[in-house]
């Protein structure tokens, strides 16, 4: 069996009540959420001291938690206070990813909607360290992002991250780290695991969000970052060839915050000034809320 060192690694999970320690089992094969998916997570960062924006991320939880038919049994607020007791389990050295989920137990009418009188939560804290800045290959993938027709696109939902995960490992047989995802009308959408920028003669350009995929809490603090320094960031409908022409291209997302993409298919690229200011300033934002 291979070994998953994301559950290997220092965790703790609140679950009923109390904290565990470990990867500790919470679904039985007969859990709605085991067989039709009902699971909605989001994803919080400690890194230096500091939780930039979990405030934001707590509270998403919940909406995407309504957004499946879910019924939240926790206030944002207690989220928070639960993870910064938490955090406290931990020694400060590595960054720790802050996880709250819910599912449901059972099912509704004929077993296929949940039953949102038996929605869990838990939230699941683990030493993950931050991806360093230098950089990460794309290509475009066959793969596309559904719509808000056909999936539930305005939450965090665990049912729509195989398609992004057969996204990137279709981009890793062909030599690349990961993938520009289009959207169904053929325009890029995001990557397989983050939201995603680039520059063009000095301007700064993103996807306009158009239900296809979510527009990320760090995508939307570092427009207003890049925007509180004088940059002004374009939401646009952009082509892969937008991309294959653009001076810069960067990431946003919980996991890393800013980082680089140096090669986009056959064309190798260098973090560019507004990339690496975009990182400086996020950075500066973090380190200007509070220590936890």
């Amino acid at each position: 069996m291979a070994v998953n060192t994301a559950a290997q690694s220092t965790t703790w999970t609140y679950v009923d009540g109390d904290w565990h320690e470990g990867n500790v089992p919470l679904i039985g094969p007969r859990s709605h959420a085991m067989w039709l998916g009902s699971t909605v997570f989001d994803g919080g960062r400690w890194f230096e001291g500091v939780s930039p924006d979990l405030d934001r991320h707590c509270a998403r939880v919940n909406a995407s938690a309504a957004a499946l038919g879910l019924q939240p049994t926790m206030s944002a607020e207690d989220i928070v206070g639960l993870a910064r007791d938490g955090l406290k389990k931990f020694d400060g050295r590595i960054a720790v990813y802050i996880r709250p989920m819910y599912w449901a137990e059972h099912g509704g009418y004929m077993g296929v909607p949940a039953d949102p009188d038996s929605t869990r939560f838990c939230l699941s804290l683990y030493e993950s360290p931050m991806q360093e800045p230098t950089g990460f290959s794309v290509t475009v993938s066959p793969f596309r992002r559904p719509s808000f027709e056909t999936m539930p696109t305005n939450a965090k939902a665990g049912c729509l991250y195989p398609n992004n995960g057969r996204a990137i490992l279709e981009a890793k047989s062909r030599g690349f780290d990961n993938a520009l995802v289009l959207d169904m009308l053929g325009n890029v959408a995001e990557t397989g695991s983050s939201n995603i920028f680039m520059v063009k003669d000095g301007h700064i350009f993103t996807p306009a969000p158009n239900g296809t995929f979510l527009s990320g809490i760090t995508r939307a603090r570092t427009i207003d970052v890049l925007a509180d320094y004088g940059f002004r960031t374009t939401q646009a409908t952009l082509t892969v060839q937008d991309f294959l022409n653009a001076d810069e291209i960067f990431s946003t997302g919980n996991h890393s915050k800013v980082v680089p993409v140096t090669r986009i298919e056959g064309r190798d690229l260098q973090p560019g000034p507004i990339t690496k200011k975009a990182r400086e300033l996020y950075w500066e934002f973090a380190h200007s809320t509070p220590k936890i």
